[in-house]
């Protein structure tokens, strides 16, 4: 291409090559009038075909598809392998699991040209189910997987509004990445795994430089949601994941208070105490989709705790009772104090 890009589409993906296709054909069937975009897919050491589905592509004359291989494993690795790639100043991030509606590209390009005063553009991803989703899969347990809907009105994301926009359609201003950074490897997905938190890390600290984005729920992707999301194991093994992960990320809003046991702030065992009354009440109740919803709240602590547990073990370690005496001595010193203060 030898005319100026207005957007790049980087897909990153793994081992994924009958899902693919699908995803590249929605692309590349865009109704963009004259906007001109190109669509790297960016395999991330797949052992399947891919590599030959993406030149298929290619040798078919589809002159917008580019390949990238990156070896280091990793959805971040993948990511910024397609940020270094990338042509256009405008940079746009899906999944090789989703179908973009064909107004898609067209409905991002013009979000940026109406707000010069934002700087990154999510909008929804809606499921599509391979079969009837149970009873329990509300919409309280789409997190896990990674359906967006947040109503019909437009928004801006920022400190004030820290929304999380997903991965499967967030589209950034290039020189974003050239300011903030770019995706931080050890909170990545890697292979198979799940419950990372790339992109909320990197959107936290986007706004932290003052970064504000936009949701705008006409531009849709449609999510593949495949049968094995639809069981409880899998949404157990994302928020034991999702644990795993804050705690490496240490969020300002998690870590409040003095008190901690193993590291782990006091508010996070409330946290858990007030979710196994709740899992006993709503099992009590037969509620199932409410009783999971505290089950998968204990499933994020405990997945917090075993990674603090493990990095203050390796950097403090002193006994289990001496560290329980520490804690409940700073918990009631705190108590005090408030209690003095109140008084005063």
């Amino acid at each position: 291409m030898s005319e100026p890009l207005d957007i790049s589409i980087v897909i990153s993906t793994y081992n994924r090559c009958d899902m693919l296709p699908g995803a590249m054909k929605s692309v590349l069937a865009q109704e963009a009038n004259d906007i001109r975009y190109e669509l790297i897919i960016v395999d991330n050491n797949s052992t399947d075909k891919t590599r030959e589905v993406v030149e298929s592509f290619i040798a078919e004359g589809e002159e917008r598809v580019r390949y990238i291989f990156e070896g280091k494993q990793g959805l971040s690795h993948a990511r910024n392998a397609g940020i270094a790639a990338a042509r256009a100043p405008l940079i746009v991030f899906t999944d090789d699991d989703v179908r973009a509606a064909s107004d898609w590209v067209a409905l991002i390009k013009r979000a940026f040209d109406e707000h010069p005063e934002v700087d990154f553009v999510g909008g929804k991803v809606l499921p599509q189910w391979e079969q009837e989703p149970p009873a329990w899969l509300t919409s309280k347990h789409w997190s896990p997987l990674a359906i967006v809907d947040h109503g019909e009105e437009e928004f801006y994301v920022d400190t004030e509004n820290p929304v999380c926009l997903v991965g499967a359609n967030l589209a950034f201003r290039r020189e974003v990445f050239d300011e903030v950074g770019l995706f931080k490897p050890d909170l990545q997905r890697v292979k198979d795994g799940v419950g990372s938190m790339e992109d909320h890390e990197f959107l936290i600290r986007a706004w932290k430089t003052g970064r504000r984005g936009l949701y705008v729920p006409e531009i849709v992707m449609l999510a593949e949601v495949q049968k094995e999301r639809l069981t409880k194991d899998y949404h157990r093994r994302w928020h034991t994941g999702h644990g795993h992960f804050y705690a490496l990320m240490r969020e300002e809003e998690m870590e409040t208070g003095n008190a901690r046991l193993f590291d782990v702030p006091a508010p996070l065992y409330n946290h858990a105490l007030k979710h196994s009354f709740g899992w006993l009440k709503q099992r009590l109740r037969s509620n199932e989709a409410l009783a999971f919803h505290h089950e998968t709240e204990l499933r994020f602590f405990r997945g917090f705790f075993r990674q603090r547990r493990k990095e203050f073990k390796a950097a403090r370690p002193r006994s289990t009772a001496r560290e329980v005496v520490s804690f409940f001595q700073t918990l009631l010193s705190s108590k005090l104090h408030r209690r003095a203060g109140r008084e005063s």
